[in-house]
This record gives structure tokens, C-alpha cells and sequence, in this order.
């Protein structure tokens, strides 16, 4: 069983999204949690780690269960409007990350990132939960 975190960083009409070394599609950035580490640990340090982001006020937006390919991944999102950007370079493990609008996604986004940001637009205010 794995735990990850994922965050939809929104800033004006824009989400900014990452897109792997390893992987043909646009992503939520994060990753997974390590042992000790609280949800909110693994994502501040994911984003600093990934794209140089420092994150503000947190909220959480859902919790999500993965059983693709005889999975138990479990994923937590959350929701910062107040971040920055202390860089604009990639590394081995980042190919690249850009800011999108928000309704004009890019075509060759993941699905599980879609549906979170469909999601959000559509959100009641409480936080969702059920599979990925």
C-alpha cells in the first residue's frame, strides 16, 4: 500500500502542471509520502523538491484510492492559491512545468489530473473522496 500527495497550485485562471522525465502526460505535481513524514510535509517538500515552490495556506480538496494495474495507492490533494516559484529549472526528474488555463487543459494530461481539476471547477466545498 502507498500514500502520495498531489496539489492543484492555481493562481489567477491558471494551474501549473509537471510533466515527468519518465511520463507522456501532464501532472498534478507531488509524489509520495515517506515514512514519518505528515501529508502536509510530503507536499511541501515534493513541490520544493520538484519545481522550487514554496507553498501558503493549504486546503484539502479530497482523498482518492488507485487500484490500477493491483494497486493500493492512495492519494491525497490539496488546493494553495498563495505559492511561488523560486526557479524555472527542471531536473531529472521534471522534463518541464507550465501554467495552463484553467479551462483549456492540455490535451495530453493525465485522466486522474482531469478529473481532479474537473472536480475543483465544479467543487460544493466539501472535500471529495473515491477512486482515482
Amino acid at each position: 500500500m502507498t500514500v502520495g500527495v498531489r496539489i492543484l497550485l492555481i493562481q489567477a485562471d491558471t494551474i501549473l502542471l509537471v510533466k515527468h522525465t519518465y511520463q507522456k502526460y501532464w501532472y498534478l505535481p507531488g509524489g509520495g509520502v515517506k515514512k514519518g513524514e505528515t501529508l502536509e510535509a510530503a507536499i511541501r517538500r515534493e513541490v520544493g523538491e520538484e519545481i522550487e515552490a514554496r507553498l501558503g495556506d493549504l486546503a484539502l480538496v479530497g482523498v482518492y484510492s488507485n487500484f490500477y494495474e493491483y494497486k493500493s495507492d492512495h492519494i491525497v490533494v490539496f488546493l494553495c492559491e498563495n505559492f511561488t516559484l523560486n526557479g524555472n529549472k527542471t531536473n531529472n526528474e521534471i522534463e518541464a512545468f507550465k501554467f495552463f488555463n484553467i479551462e483549456d487543459l492540455p490535451a495530453d494530461i493525465s485522466p486522474g489530473s482531469r478529473r481532479r481539476i474537473e472536480e475543483y471547477l465544479r467543487r460544493a466545498g466539501s472535500p471529495a473522496f473515491g477512486k482515482w
